[in-house]
């Protein structure tokens, strides 16, 4: 169908079929880059709490073990005094044999405590300093999430600003005549761009760099009315540039 509109218009309507086309190329916009840095950071600050929980589990385990150790040492301590006691006084044979027995393997079981002990002591203090080198990682990747959401917030601020663009369609489509929106959409549905610039030499919705007789008619068109591509058949507006 033949388009006719204002020359002061007509830029209007190619501005709604620019924000259109790339409206439907970019539906799934990509995220940008202050967005991903910030999931990335913030899925490391999930790995360092983690890092740092499980180091101070291994921490408090270690610390349950030396508890176990020194109750079991404390323990044999008394059993170790009591049959030492009872040695003393003792003086049937079989009763003294079974209490020297007692007092070695006690003697004997304090001293494998108190290696056990110091090994226990040792894999604690390594412990607590895998808590403290975890604990700085966590530090640190708090840190980077807190500077990637500033960022963030600054870009959020900045898009804030900007006009949406489905907004600005609407916008466009309400302050355009009914006949052009019309013509616009029966043409978008048949092409997938409707209304392109033309440049004088080229077609902008399908690139085609058209011949100089289809160049002169299109350029011999009224001012008011919009001429189609012969090859994709959109409305052209003159560019302005």
């Amino acid at each position: 169908m033949a388009l006719t509109l204002d020359p002061a218009t007509q830029g209007l309507l190619l501005e709604l079929a620019n924000l259109t086309r790339a409206q439907s190329v970019n539906v799934a916009q990509k995220k940008p880059e202050e967005v991903v840095l910030l999931e990335r950071l913030q899925a490391k600050l999930v790995r360092a709490e983690q890092g740092v929980s499980s180091a101070q589990m291994a921490v408090d385990d270690m610390e349950l073990e030396v508890l176990r150790i020194q109750e079991d040492e404390r323990k044999l301590r008394r059993r170790l005094s009591d049959s030492t006691q009872q040695l003393r006084a003792a003086t049937d044979p079989e009763l003294r044999r079974d209490l020297q027995h007692d007092v070695a393997a006690a003697t004997s079981r304090i001293n494998n405590l108190t290696g056990e002990m110091q090994e226990a002591h040792n894999e604690l203090h390594a412990l607590r300093q895998n808590v403290d080198f975890h604990g700085a990682k966590l530090d640190e990747a708090r840190r980077e999430v807190e500077a990637a959401q500033r960022a963030v917030d600054a870009l959020g601020t900045n898009d804030e600003a900007q006009e949406d663009p489905a907004a600005r369609i609407e916008e466009l489509r309400a302050a355009l005549p009914a006949e052009a929106v019309a013509a616009f959409d029966e043409e978008r549905a048949i092409n997938g761009v409707g209304v392109a610039e033309f440049n004088g030499r080229s077609c902008g919705g399908c690139f085609i760099v058209l011949p100089p007789a289809d160049i002169s008619a299109i350029k011999r068109t009224p001012a008011n009315e919009l001429p189609q591509c012969p090859d994709c058949s959109s409305y052209l507006v003159f560019s302005r540039s």
